[in-house]
């Protein structure tokens, strides 16, 4: 059953699963491990003992592999929902003897046809015995190239030591494998095996960890379990299991990243006779079950864990739908935006109150309150959409006792309709006009004041904002007001496996140039971000241009160990007037706003930077005559192709 329910989480980290020993009564191992509480078993598919070379030719055709039951011992659906195949741990298909790495071929490529016709969801590959895995990975690679949807879960022991000696290192299955970084093992595997999206991994948690930074990197990766061993937890004062503080974070963190958790082992802890497991702080109902199963008080620490979470805030759980999903960017100019769209951007009031703070200090500061009551601010609100920004400059007013004439200057004709309706049904006909045009053609009868805007994009400048408020300043007073009054890009590293397949599932060279909008969630941030470009508002510099470049070098401390570099994810943050702010800059980011997602911007080949050597990425904002773009590359540790050069894949109209 699900460890329990955490508002707004649906995702298959609710689900715990069991590593078993291999036994050929099936139904006998489901229900004991389903009636103990578990989800699903991680079960051995063959008998440990079969190798392919003990069977003579003349038998071997007629012979009956020795499976763990046939498929009709259970139902297709519990094969499907509660079964993942765990491969033979024996096999080492890189081994120097030519009969074990031939029998190793055989048996992995025999379990994985069975595991296949089960319908399995995922399968468990044991971990590559040394550091070289190439026969190992060919042969992977090869199932892969005609495998249904099944995943494969690599096992990985999570290990990294702080040194160059190498440190020697188990897993539950009980193979010892010689690893200073295991993430390099993994990599190595899945390079060569091509990033394909169907092999992911598992880690082994061990009763040591490594670093914090250490540990981040494999959150960008295509983890799907971790499998946590009994003996890696410890004893609280009642005598019942229970994990250290490094270990609940990670599990917290496995938890929010649905990794689902596999505990593996016998039960090493002496329960006290008669009590509760104290280290869940609370009463197991079902005691008999608990007794039914050696290793139930592993599983209700795992579940308290889990129910302890911090339920997901609002702004997450409306978000949970966006996660990973690639969108285009806005082209605002080009194109009209939709009622739908409008509603959404709307909705985010706590955008529209800081606008309501920055247009109030402004109006202040323009206008004295000895002259509040004879003297009216003129204010234009460019790019009016439906007229939130409107109500908020007119509530700003109203809060701070100034008088108020407004422009509200839109291109769109059907965003047009309704701020007319809007402006009849509030009653503000005297004091709102209403212009229906492209801010870059209108000719404004009088000079502003104040200048409100909102073409922010998730990089700031992605959509166009420079370009339209470069030529609206035209309508301001010598002294007038911008709001925003400037805003700052920023980009930072990021390994995310899971959207570099996603954009890698199109084929083409177009959309490794192209620029996303995403709400990024499954990723690891290797460095913290750096700002890129600048605009400020109004802007009167006799040589101002709009393109730029920037060279960014990156510094990843030494203990993050290797990394891949998939893609750069940007944000922005802006000055809407003197202290009030607005962005999306981890670091800054207003709370409770979703207007905007950050931006991704990939890579056509990951890029593999060794540890504690630097990352230099290079990126340009380009313009022509019809249209604005960027191209970016890496430059160091290794040279990557220069993306989207001339725009030829992605760019902003004009």
């Amino acid at each position: 059953m699900p460890l329990g329910d955490n508002l707004g989480d649906k995702s298959d980290s609710r689900y715990c699963g069991v590593e078993t020993e291999f036994n050929d009564d099936m139904p006998h191992v489901l229900s004991y491990n389903i009636n103990g509480g578990f989800d699903f078993v991680v079960a051995p598919l063959m008998e440990p003992g079969y190798r392919p070379s003990l069977i003579n030719n003349a038998s071997r055709e007629s012979s009956v592999l020795p499976f763990a039951g046939s498929d009709l011992v259970l139902s297709p659906a519990q094969w499907s929902s509660h079964v993942v195949g765990k491969i033979s741990s024996w096999i080492d298909l890189d081994s120097e003897d030519d009969v074990f790495r031939e029998d190793s071929e055989i048996a992995l490529k025999q379990e994985l046809a069975w595991a296949s016709h089960l319908s399995l969801q995922a399968c468990l590959l044991p971990t590559p015995k040394g550091n070289s895995c190439a026969n190992y990975a060919r042969c992977v690679n090869q199932i892969l190239q005609n495998l249904n949807n099944m995943q494969l879960w690599l096992r990985i022991p999570l290990v990294k030591s702080d040194d160059d000696d190498d440190s020697v290192n188990g897993t539950s299955d009980g193979m010892v494998v010689e690893l200073t970084d295991s993430w390099e093992l993994w990599n190595s595997f899945r390079e060569l095996c091509e990033h394909h999206s169907q092999l992911s991994v598992a880690l082994d948690v061990l009763s040591s960890l490594p670093s914090v930074n250490s540990l981040g990197r494999w959150f960008g990766e295509p983890v799907k379990a971790a499998i946590v061993h009994t003996d890696s937890f410890l004893t609280n004062t009642r005598g019942y299991p229970c994990l250290s503080k490094r270990h609940q974070k990670l599990l917290s963190g496995f938890f929010y990243y649905s990794i689902q958790i596999v505990v593996s082992g016998k039960a090493v802890h002496k329960l006290p006779a008669g009590s509760s497991p104290s280290g869940s702080g609370q009463t197991d109902i079902n005691a008999q079950q608990a007794q039914r199963h050696e290793i139930r008080s592993y599983l209700d620490y795992i579940g308290y864990l889990y129910q302890k979470m911090e339920p997901l805030p609002e702004q997450e759980r409306f978000e949970l739908g966006y996660r990973d999903f690639l969108q285009s960017p806005l082209q605002p100019l080009m194109d009209n935006l939709e009622a739908q769209t409008y509603e959404t951007f709307e909705k985010d009031s706590v955008k529209y109150i800081q606008y309501q703070r920055a247009v109030s200090k402004a109006l202040v500061d323009r206008i004295p309150d000895e002259n509040a009551s004879t003297t009216t601010v003129v204010l234009m609100v460019v790019g009016a959409g439906r007229g939130p920004l409107v109500r908020a400059s007119l509530q700003a007013a109203e809060e701070t006792g100034r008088k108020l004439k407004v422009y509200a200057v839109e291109k769109n004709p059907n965003a047009v309709v309704t701020l007319h309706s809007l402006v009849k049904l509030e009653g503000w006909e005297n004091i709102v006009t209403i212009i229906s045009c492209d801010m870059r053609c209108w000719e404004a009868p009088e000079k502003a004041d104040i200048l409100v805007s909102e073409l922010l994009g998730s990089f700031g400048d992605n959509e166009l904002s420079p370009e339209c408020l470069d030529g609206a300043q035209r309508f301001l007073k010598p002294d007038g007001i911008s709001i925003p009054s400037s805003y700052t890009s920023f980009i930072q590293p990021v390994t995310t496996s899971k959207l570099y397949n996603d954009v890698k599932l199109h084929k083409d060279l177009l959309h490794f140039e192209t620029a996303y909008v995403v709400k990024l969630h499954r990723l690891a941030k290797l460095s913290p971000s750096q700002d890129v470009f600048t605009f400020s508002h109004p802007n009167y510099s006799a040589s101002k241009s709009n393109q730029r470049y920037k060279k960014l070098r990156f510094e990843i401390p030494i203990e993050t160990g290797s990394f891949i570099v998939h893609g750069f994810a940007g944000y922005f943050d802006s000055v809407l007037y003197k202290d009030v702010h607005l962005g999306i800059e981890p670091t800054t980011a207003t709370p409770n706003m979703f207007s905007w997602f950050p931006i991704f911007f990939p890579l056509r080949s990951p890029v593999y930077v060794k540890a504690g050597s630097p990352l230099d990425f290079h990126i340009w904002r380009c313009f022509g005559n019809t249209k604005v773009w960027y191209e970016w590359c890496v430059t160091s540790p290794t040279a990557s192709p220069i993306h989207n050069s001339n725009g030829r894949s992605y760019w902003v109209g004009l």
